[in-house]
């Protein structure tokens, strides 16, 4: 049977607690990366940081090992540095691959369990998170049992600690219910027998959904019979790394009392601050959010000068896009209107004045470029320079296309073949080179490939 829960909801002030959490998969973060995005939590007035990166063995795979001394001293410069920025350090563990709940092998786990988070306490830490989130294992009832009794320990033996989050097996609304809506047996347990002190996070209707309504909030919540806080899974890319999510954050709930949210970044620390302000600027107001202003402004902020080209730029790479994730604002939308209404009804269409809209338009970006491949901070050039490569080469194959429709129209056949061979061969570099870098694939992209499509 569904719980129900009253939630008194009305205008949407600043969410309590909003923040980073490093819990992508792929190469973590180093100390230097973390220090700074701690910094910019404290500019953009998030209040909090989740350490949780997947792939962090200690963490994760071998989560039972206590950190060596090295690590314990880089974490240790990590809290510090989040007390002085005014920034809550949670500190997770994933212990879900092969945790034991019965029997010996059981008692010995939530030992270890407790023994990680203390020597944690004494580095200063004292807000935690335990995560079940991508494992086989679905027991909600003893999950559940597991994280009380280490809350209840804990909170036992100090009386200053903070939240404790937890994230289910189940953690999107789709996986958490039947066909007909009803809670499915693992999360039924898991929201039944789960402390009602420890806050639950979801990821919304997907793993990866294009945004979360304040209806679709209210049904998950329903279902859990408590507030739920939002793991938002933008700008993070590491199930699509050859494209930057450099959008803002859209489609977030606007009502209501959202107790939690955190927005999951890139491994590329630099170029994730774009969205990560954007996310702030939404935390900071749900109701008054405006994604454009938000975006403009964190562009404005983190490039000076440079802020027209990387907006630009950026503008480019916003959506991401696989057979289960879909999120972002569309790509280049200037661009697109632009070619469409070039090739609407072709060959009427393309006249001189939509000809030269394209062409200054290609201009225009292709000065961005050379600017920020000239200008950008050694940092930010690195982790964006195989997307800007790719940028030009789209830029520069839809130049020769806009050649290739001139030859048509002007019915010079020679000049047609080989415009057509070239364009073919660009085409099918960029394509190639997708693996690493992509971009602009309904925009600049699509409008090669529908020229080579013309008869």
């Amino acid at each position: 049977m569904v719980m129900t829960m009253a939630t008194g909801r009305g205008q949407a002030s600043a969410i309590p607690l909003r923040g980073v959490i490093e819990g992508f998969y792929g190469t973590p973060w180093q100390e230097a990366q973390r220090l700074d995005i701690l910094d910019f939590c404290r500019s953009q007035q998030l209040n909090a940081y989740i350490y949780a990166p997947k792939d962090d063995p200690w963490h994760r795979e071998r989560w039972r090992e206590p950190y060596p001394a090295e690590k314990l001293q880089d974490l240790a410069q990590l809290v510090k540095r989040a007390k002085s920025d005014n920034v809550q350090f949670i500190f997770a563990v994933s212990p879900g691959l092969d945790l034991a709940f019965a029997g010996e092998a059981g008692r010995e786990d939530r030992a270890a369990m407790l023994e990680k988070l203390e020597r944690m306490y004494q580095l200063g830490v004292r807000d935690f998170a335990i995560f079940f989130d991508d494992i086989q294992q679905k027991d909600g009832a003893q999950q559940a049992a597991f994280l009380n009794a280490i809350r209840q320990e804990l909170y036992a033996r100090h009386q200053d600690l903070g939240v404790f989050l937890t994230v289910p097996t189940e953690y999107f609304y789709q996986d958490m219910v039947t066909a007909d809506g009803q809670r499915k047996p693992y999360t039924d347990a898991f929201a039944r027998n789960l402390d009602p002190r420890i806050l639950v996070l979801y990821t919304g209707a997907g793993v990866v959904p294009p945004g979360i309504t304040d209806e679709a909030l209210r049904q998950a919540e329903t279902l859990y019979g408590r507030p739920l806080g939002i793991w938002w899974n933008y700008p993070v890319n590491d199930y699509l790394e050859s494209k930057l999510a450099l959008g803002p954050v859209t489609d977030l709930p606007r009502e209501g009392d959202i107790p939690a949210i955190f927005f999951n970044p890139m491994k590329y620390e630099a170029l994730s601050k774009i969205a990560l302000a954007t996310g702030a600027a939404y935390a900071r107001s749900p109701q008054a959010y405006d994604p454009e202003r938000a975006w403009q402004q964190a562009i404005a902020e983190q490039y000076g000068s440079l802020h027209e080209d990387m907006a630009r730029f950026a503008d480019h790479s916003q959506h991401l896009e696989n057979d289960w994730a879909k999120i972002g604002r569309p790509d280049g939308e200037a661009l697109r209107q632009k070619t469409e209404a070039l090739l609407q009804d072709w060959p009427d269409s393309a006249t001189e004045e939509r000809l030269a809209a394209v062409s200054e338009e290609l201009q225009i970006l292709q000065a961005s470029c050379r600017r920020l491949q000239q200008g950008l901070p050694q940092e930010v050039r690195d982790e964006c320079r195989p997307q800007l490569l790719q940028f030009r080469r789209i830029l520069t194959a839809d130049e020769t296309a806009l050649s290739l429709l001139r030859a048509k129209k002007a019915g010079q056949s020679g000049e047609q073949i080989a415009l057509h061979r070239s364009l073919r061969a660009q085409y099918g570099k960029i394509k190639q080179e997708e693996t690493t870098a992509r971009l602009s694939e309904s925009s600049g992209v699509a409008f090669l490939a529908r020229v080579l499509a013309l008869p």
